[in-house]
């Protein structure tokens, strides 16, 4: 089968990361006999150095010509890059924001697992850790206080600030069928997070997906204030199945989840609109601490690929040859620095892809 897949290498460690994704993808073709026409694309920083602004028209219309795109990091230092001294709407991020707001992908998916052989670097007490967890993060994308409008002005001499939160019963509603529908595949369990006692935009959310879950007889419901969510996520992580949230929560909730499996560099992402089209990417960031030392994990953007596979191209035997790949270098004991331990062999960003794209290919 021919697929066209969009790349956006990003900044900092993301042409790095992607490229070795990229050898796991084209070591799927090479062992199912696909065809993968890859076409790259400029967004964030990268963008702002061709074209001045971090997304254009054209990489927008590019993408929709795509079945998936497949992105890297975005971003820099907020302290010495050059993109950070532009107006917000003209600075990396904006292009992320832009193009989920562009190709309508309200559906954010982040899977947060434990591999056995990771246990060590999980920060968690032993107790905790030994009980293992394999959780979905179910975060709605295109809406809420990230998008809502905002302005700062000068109310009585004193400057005020405004950031609004606003959401739907559309939006809530199509975003917790997602995780109904998910749920059904996995141990049929949504856990519905909000802040019901305080925001009226939460009892809303509350409201939508009950009524959503009455259609999910086999699903169980739950709810759970987001404060004891964050709580609940290091002291039983294993409670949780699907975890559905709004877009500010399930990117803090997230990013928590991904450093209780031992490193943000395992944490893939997916993020859909309502057809199979989708942006798959890692969870973490651009670290243009250490780009170009060959020192970054790719597992995280390796893991988004075969999301990708998964949820965009229906090759589901693929992507769990994929993720087979990446649990049998683990097995054996590659690792790179951010998941180091002891009696491990520690390997950079382009070994480990190799040594993964050789496990599929076996």
């Amino acid at each position: 089968m021919g697929y066209r897949i969009g790349v956006i290498l990003g900044d900092g460690i993301g042409p790095e990361i992607v490229r070795e994704a990229r050898k796991a993808l084209d070591a799927v073709c090479a062992k199912y006999g696909h065809h993968f026409e890859y076409e790259e694309l400029l967004l964030g920083g990268a963008s702002i150095d061709v074209h001045g602004v971090p997304l254009t028209e054209e990489t927008v219309a590019a993408a929709k010509g795509c079945d998936a795109v497949l992105m890297g990091s975005i971003g820099g230092d907020a302290k010495t890059s050059p993109w950070y001294q532009l107006p917000p709407e003209r600075r990396p991020e904006a292009g992320l924001l832009g193009i989920r707001k562009a190709l309508n992908l309200f559906a954010n998916l982040r899977p947060a697992y434990l591999y056995d052989e990771l246990r060590a670097a999980c920060p968690l007490r032993d107790d905790i850790s030994a009980a293992g967890f394999d959780m979905l993060i179910m975060r709605e994308l295109t809406g809420g206080l990230y998008f809502g409008a905002r302005k700062t002005e000068e109310v009585d001499g004193v400057c005020v600030a405004t950031d609004t939160l606003s959401y739907s019963e559309t939006e809530i509603r199509r975003i917790a069928k997602r995780a109904f529908d998910i749920a059904m595949k996995r141990r049929k369990k949504v856990c519905s997070v909000d802040k019901a006692n305080v925001l009226d935009s939460s009892r809303l959310w509350r409201q939508v997906v009950e009524e959503v879950a009455k259609d999910y007889p086999e699903v169980a419901l739950s709810h759970m204030y987001v404060d004891n969510c964050a709580m609940q996520l290091v002291m039983n992580p294993a409670q949780f199945d699907v975890i559905l949230t709004e877009n500010m929560f399930g990117d803090i909730l997230s990013d928590e989840a991904s450093m209780v499996t031992g490193s943000i560099g395992m944490l893939s992402s997916a993020s859909l609109n309502e057809t199979k089209f989708g942006l798959y990417e890692p969870s973490h960031g651009s670290a243009p601490d250490i780009a170009g030392q060959d020192k970054a994990n790719p597992i995280a953007t390796i893991l988004s690929a075969a999301m990708l596979l998964r949820y965009s191209l229906d090759l589901d035997e693929e992507a769990n040859a994929l993720e087979a790949a990446v649990r049998q270098i683990l097995k054996e004991g590659y690792r790179t620095g951010d998941i180091m331990s002891e009696g491990c062999t520690q390997v950079g960003t382009r070994e480990m892809g190799d040594l993964i794209a050789a496990r599929i290919m076996e």
